[in-house]
């Protein structure tokens, strides 16, 4: 008679997210060993941190460059620098090379340790937060990747110091994104402040910057595959990604931006969002100069969204607020 026997086997990271002024000091925060770090040519003209670090690759940021053509000159250059699986990778930059930094460690060898130090407010708050790891292929958007979540994620306010006022309110986007998501409180504050006070008051800044993390590590807690609750957290992207698709003239969080007053909007005309609430999301967006339309027709739009990566049989799924605070998922 035949036996059969079941094994049941599971394994988990955990990142630790630190909120504060590190910058100064990342050797101190450094696991032992050899690292590496990634470090976009860009950054690094404005905050020389790779004089920090023993072993530096610079390397390109912009959306454009987070492609699978990039990610194998990073894997060429760690076996011709005789990078080991257990070499620490540690990528500083914006969310471009953090996605694309967590793709190439976590692919290299099967895999090894990374590490995140963010120095967009973009970056800070999403891109770095959650393990989601992808480079664009094709013209869509995170077409090829995985989910790993890095060992560490360090987020300094002071980093953000040389981001142009246009980069800054494309962090400013996702942070909308997430208040309206789960954080009524940080969405009056946004109400409350506005980009000269975001860029004149750190602690104010670093506050945010927490609240949006913990708004999105509570999700990602609760469904770390985005088999269901994680999606909420694509509020404003499926358009957002559409826009991306076609355009070049939008950043990554005016997309978003464009996505959240959308959707908003959407959400009124199906009766699950009181006008009111979407009043004072387009009037946020609004506060903080990131744009309500673009100049795109909306039959390339719709078909765009029918590319996206979590269009299934079912069709396109769709997020919309319900309230400010609270979001669920619909069909479009």
């Amino acid at each position: 008679m035949n036996t059969l026997s079941e094994l049941n086997f599971s394994s988990q990271r955990t990142t630790r997210i630190v909120v504060g002024s590190v910058a100064k000091d990342l050797k101190g925060l450094l696991p032992e060993g050899r690292v590496i770090t990634i470090v976009d040519a860009e950054v690094d003209g404005h905050h020389n941190l790779s004089e920090q670090l023993p072993e530096s690759i610079l390397i390109p940021g912009g959306e454009e460059n987070k492609n699978l053509e990039l990610a194998e000159m990073l894997w060429k250059e760690l076996i011709d620098s005789k990078a080991d699986r257990g070499t620490f990778l540690l990528a500083v930059g914006g969310g471009v090379v953090m996605d694309l930094v967590g793709f190439v460690a976590s692919t290299f060898m099967r895999g090894v340790r990374f590490g995140f130090v963010p120095t967009t407010l973009l970056g800070q708050i999403d891109a770095a937060i959650g393990g989601k790891c992808a480079v664009n292929l094709g013209g869509y958007k995170n077409m090829v990747g995985l989910f790993s979540p890095a060992d560490f994620v360090l987020c300094d306010a002071a980093l953000l110091s040389t981001l142009s006022d246009r980069e800054l309110r494309s962090g400013v986007a996702e942070m909308i994104k997430s208040a309206i998501v789960g954080d009524k409180e940080l969405f009056e504050m946004l109400e409350r402040s506005d980009l000269v006070a975001l860029k004149k008051d750190q602690t104010l800044l670093e506050e945010m910057i927490e609240r949006c993390v913990r708004v999105k590590c509570a999700v990602v807690a609760a469904d770390p595959y985005e088999k269901g609750l994680r999606r909420v957290l694509n509020l404003g992207h499926t358009l957002g990604h559409a826009i991306e698709s076609l355009s070049t003239e939008y950043t990554h969080g005016e997309a978003v931006a464009v996505g959240l007053v959308w959707a908003a909007r959407l959400a009124t005309e199906r009766g699950l969002l009181p006008l009111a609430e979407a009043e004072r999301v387009v009037g946020v967006v609004e506060k903080y100069g990131l744009p309500t339309s673009v100049a795109l027709a909306e039959e390339e739009l719709m078909e765009a969204m029918t590319h996206d990566k979590k269009c299934g049989p079912e069709g396109v799924k769709i997020v919309l607020p319900e309230s400010i605070g609270k979001c669920g998922i619909y069909r479009l």
